[in-house]
Parts: structure tokens; sequence; C-alpha cells
């Protein structure tokens, strides 16, 4: 075989024989991704078009895609506890956790928007906004920041309303966690197990001896240790994703209100004060103590 020979030659790369190459009747990869709507799906409003303004829908749609496979994960998660399946559900939240990192490091993109290059196009956004992300609030709902008004804001939209109504409804991963916890055998007060899953969680000082128990105890099943660790690196993870959102806001639009109504960067910065799982943070100071 001379140094030309085999399957490459030439700077080209030879095609198999066993590779196929007609599809008028197989499944191709752009049919079994719906290439044609998902790469179809991105139309610029503003004129004359902005060469920028793909960035910005192409960030925030690819944003919406992974959000979805968030909350696909974090349901079956919330199933899986519920069913005793601690392994299974783990496997899940560390998949989201991967995603979230994900999430997290795309804002560097948006990032290399400047502030003049968003200028050129903004005003053709109108009153939409991120605020408006549907999916963003179902995640929250599942973690455990509940708000029965957000449901206003999607009352034109059938299929996000009834979504979020129905989270609202159910309970959040954290209640599953702790009713697992009190099938385990964990003093988890009963009035914790029976509150209204419509709510915002709230903190439970009553709930920190369980966890400090949990860590402390050379007992405790790996799986119920892991699970606490995993759900304040969700928590963790979120703060993250906030955080970098904020600052890439605030590195391009600066104070300026934002184009849905709120305060912009302010408004931003006031979710850093939200948490999900307050007590597996409180918990921390006891230990050791």
């Amino acid at each position: 075989m001379t140094q030309h020979e085999g399957p490459v030659s030439g700077g080209v790369r030879q095609i198999e024989d066993s590779v196929r190459t007609d599809f008028r009747d197989a499944m191709s990869y752009g049919r079994y991704l719906d290439l044609d709507r998902v790469l179809g799906a991105q139309h610029p409003v503003s004129r004359p078009e902005h060469h920028d303004e793909m960035l910005f829908i192409i960030q925030h749609q690819t944003t919406e895609l992974w959000l979805k496979l968030v909350l696909h994960e974090l349901r079956e998660s919330r199933r899986l506890i519920d069913a005793g399946d601690l392994g299974k559900a783990l496997k899940g939240l560390a998949r989201v956790k991967a995603i979230q990192r994900t999430l997290t490091e795309q804002w560097s993109v948006l990032g290399t928007l400047t502030p003049r290059e968003y200028a050129q196009f903004r005003g053709a956004l109108g009153s939409s906004s991120g605020f408006q992300s549907y999916q963003y609030r179902a995640v929250e709902f599942i973690l455990g920041n509940k708000h029965r008004r957000m449901l206003e804001v999607f009352s034109s939209e059938p299929e996000a309303h009834e979504l979020l109504a129905t989270l609202l409804e159910e309970p959040t991963v954290y209640d599953v966690f702790l009713r697992a916890l009190a099938r385990e055998g964990y003093a988890v007060p009963q009035d914790v197990l029976e509150r209204d899953v419509t709510q915002p969680w709230t903190f439970r000082a009553d709930l920190v001896p369980v966890f400090r128990e949990i860590y402390e105890s050379e007992d405790t099943p790996w799986g119920y240790y892991e699970a606490c660790e995993d759900l304040v690196d969700l928590e963790d993870n979120f703060q993250a994703w906030r955080f970098r959102h904020l600052r890439t806001v605030q590195r391009t639009i600066g104070f300026k209100t934002g184009t849905g109504g709120s305060s912009g960067v302010d408004f931003l910065r006031r979710a850093l004060d939200l948490t999900f799982f307050p007590e597996l943070y409180a918990v921390r100071t006891e230990i050791g103590n």
C-alpha cells in the first residue's frame, strides 16, 4: 500500500461503501430531529435585519430547549423519589446539574453582544421578555418557588397556563423527598407532609434537626446523604445562572428598564434572595456544634 492509498486520499476522507446515502424511504438525521422546523424557527424582526439578532434568538431558543429537558428530568426524578427509587432519581438530578452548567456557560456567548449592537435591534422586541419564559417558571415551580399570580402572565397561552397550573397543584421535588425521609423513619413534622403544596416553600426550623441527623450520623443511608448534597448543588447552580444572567444584562443594557416592564437589573438582583431548600443551608451552621 502506498502512502496515497487507504481511506484518506489527497486530503479527502472516502465514503465507505456501507454508508447509506439514499433516504427516500428511510429515516434520516434531519427528519428524525425535525431540522427543517428547528432551523427554520429563527425569524429576526428588526428592519433592516440586524446581524446580531440571530445570536439573540438562538441563545434564547437554545435555553428553552435545555429548560425543556431540565423539566423533563425533574418531573421524572420526582416520580422516582415518590416511588422509592432514589438511585435512579439521583441519576436524573445529575443530568440536570450537567445541563445547568451548560446553561450558565451559555451566557458567555450572549456576553459577546455589545451594548451598541443590542441597542440597534432591542426596540424591535416590543414587550417580549425572558420574564415570560413559562418553562423557566415551571422549573421554579417544581423546585418550590411557586407564585400563583405568575399564571396571569400566561392567560393568553393555554398550554403554558395549563402546565403551570398543574405544577402549582403538584408537590415539589423537595416535598416528595421529605415524604421519602418520613417513610425512612426520619422525624419530618406531619404538618410539613400535609402542607398546601400550592404555596411557595418557606423556611422550617424544625426540619434542621432532621437534616443534622442525616449529615452527622454514620448510619445514614448514602442515598439520602447524596440526595441532600444534590439538592444543594441544584440550588447553587440555579443561583449561579441567575447571577450570570444579571451580570450579562447589566453589561449589555446597564440599568435600563426591562422590555417586559420590569425594573431590569434590580428586579433580577432580588431573585438572588429566593431559595429552594433553606434548611439544607441552615443545617451547615449546626453540624459539628
